[in-house]
């Protein structure tokens, strides 16, 4: 297992230009982290590809790992021709990937409101997302590249969506970038998701979360779940997630690949990532 932290974990002070992804990959070196992954939010890699040179400089200089590249992608357009634009620019980001020196890449599949994520909805557009799906992954085939869709955004969330669009694609080099606490956004127990999912895993994020039930009393921060429950982002290890489970079952099954801190809570990002990352060390190392 190499344990590192998500750029995510720091788009706080990114948005605030207080820190540069150049920055970023310094500091998670500075904090012991064995690799960074790295999100373009507030920059784009397809636009200057020759920050993406620098950032695999700097990951070789301060002696990490780039782990995974992870993008937004919606494949449920209005139109054909949309469809095949977003596929296009999935795969440009693609060779972004190959020219970050990375194996693994997170794309999108889909977003959609509450209230049209239904399971009939779900398997009339399970086609189309599995074929956009099957394109990218036959493009990043030629770089050895595994992409992989995240438990994400509600309507591919719940672990058995997930593993339903995986067979559906049913290639070698797609998976799932399993993410530990998303399962609550669509109200799934998160150790009961983890234990479904772990094995189709090419990638993991830790995360955590509060909880509640009612939005009485809460104020900023917290977003609703499928079910109307209320969840905040925590510093890992500090929220409601039974992280010791959690990461004991993945532990146990084997997996030997990267763990990526993802920190989308309130707190100072740099302070939260920090204990985040020693959290995740100490609980690793005790179950």
């Amino acid at each position: 297992m190499k344990l590192g932290i998500s750029s995510y974990s720091l788009q706080g002070a990114i948005n605030s230009k207080e820190m540069t992804i150049l920055d970023v990959v310094q500091w998670v070196a500075d904090q012991g982290g064995e690799h960074v992954e790295i999100v373009p939010m507030g920059f784009s890699l397809v636009d200057d590809l020759s920050l993406a040179d620098a950032i695999r400089q700097k990951a070789e200089e301060v002696g990490i790992e780039i782990s995974n590249y992870a993008i937004g992608a919606n494949f449920l357009t209005s139109s054909l021709e949309d469809y095949e634009k977003e596929i296009e620019r999935v795969k440009k980001e693609v060779d972004v990937a190959h020219r970050l020196g990375v194996k693994l890449m997170r794309h999108d599949v889909a977003w959609k409101s509450l209230n049209e994520i239904s399971i009939r909805d779900f398997e009339q557009d399970l086609p189309k997302m599995a074929d956009a799906c099957s394109k990218i992954a036959d493009y990043a085939a030629q770089y050895g590249i595994v992409t992989s869709v995240e438990n994400h955004g509600y309507y591919v969330q719940a672990s058995d969506r997930v593993q339903r669009l995986i067979h559906a694609v049913d290639k070698e080099n797609f998976n799932t970038t399993l993410d530990t606490g998303n399962f609550l956004c669509v109200d799934e127990d998160p150790v009961a998701a983890v234990k479904n999912n772990i094995s189709y895993a090419s990638m993991v994020h830790v995360k955590d979360f509060y909880r509640r039930t009612s939005a009485l009393g809460l104020g900023e921060g917290w977003f609703p779940s499928s079910s109307g429950n209320y969840l905040r982002g925590a510093i890992t290890g500090h929220g409601d997630i039974n992280l010791p489970e959690v990461l004991k079952v993945i532990k146990q099954s084997g997996y030997n690949g990267y763990i990526s801190i993802e920190f989308e809570g309130i707190e100072e990002c740099k302070k939260a990532a920090k204990i985040s990352l020693d959290n995740v060390k100490g609980i690793w190392e005790a179950v």
